[in-house]
């Protein structure tokens, strides 16, 4: 079942870089970058193929799905900064987030976005995700601007060199980064089951007598 997925989406990244060029990949990587999972580890060494075939330039392929990735991400970040925060204050304690998870993501994201976002916009999965909470922080937006950019740009040169290096080759990459996205999701739910942990231990603690 995942395997024919995978199959149809590159079916369909590849049919809109082949017609659209530069542009299709400015519309996928701002669809991959706005919370929906498009692998951008299929769309960029397509694009390096292109650019093995001298069909595409290998700058202006990353410049391309870097600014893709600032135009899905500024929707996403509007969406958390219009309609997360109040979601999150209002039903965050249904899912065991407090008001003060919520002010302590506000200091990260205002002291260190910059590098939340920079580091964020290098890991698998993650990247998909970063700007909605980046968005309910209130993160400066040209901060956030500034950091995607860069760090996209990072992502977006490395996969499509990749593509070219691997010339017709290309696909061969999807099985490596799936095994990362397993990884990191691995990671991920490590983590909230400890968050969980904390969060009901502190519920349980006897509150302190005065």
């Amino acid at each position: 079942m995942l395997a024919k997925l995978i199959s149809l989406l590159a079916g369909f990244i590849i049919a809109a870089i082949s017609t659209l060029g530069y542009g299709g990949i400015v519309l996928l990587m701002a669809i991959e970058s706005a919370c929906i999972p498009l692998p951008s580890e299929i769309i960029m060494p397509f694009a390096g193929y292109l650019v093995y075939r001298g069909e595409l330039t290998l700058w202006l392929v990353a410049a391309a799905g870097a600014f893709g990735c600032v135009l899905g991400s500024l929707l996403a970040y509007w969406a958390g900064a219009r309609g997360g925060r109040p979601l999150a204050e209002k039903y965050g304690r249904y899912i065991l987030v407090s008001p003060h998870d919520l002010q302590t993501a506000d200091r990260w994201f205002q002291r260190r976005g910059d590098i939340i976002i920079l580091i964020g916009r290098l890991l698998p999965l993650v990247r998909t995700f970063i700007a909605f909470p980046a968005g309910i922080a209130r993160m400066p937006i040209f901060k956030f601007i500034l950091y995607t950019f860069i760090g996209s740009y990072i992502w977006c040169w490395g996969l499509a060199w990749l593509g070219v290096r691997l010339g017709a080759r290309w696909d061969s990459l999807s099985p490596w980064f799936h095994r990362f996205d397993t990884l990191i999701v691995t990671l991920a739910l490590l983590v909230f089951a400890g968050y969980v942990w904390r969060h009901l231990r502190h519920l349980r603690r006897p509150p302190a007598s005065g």
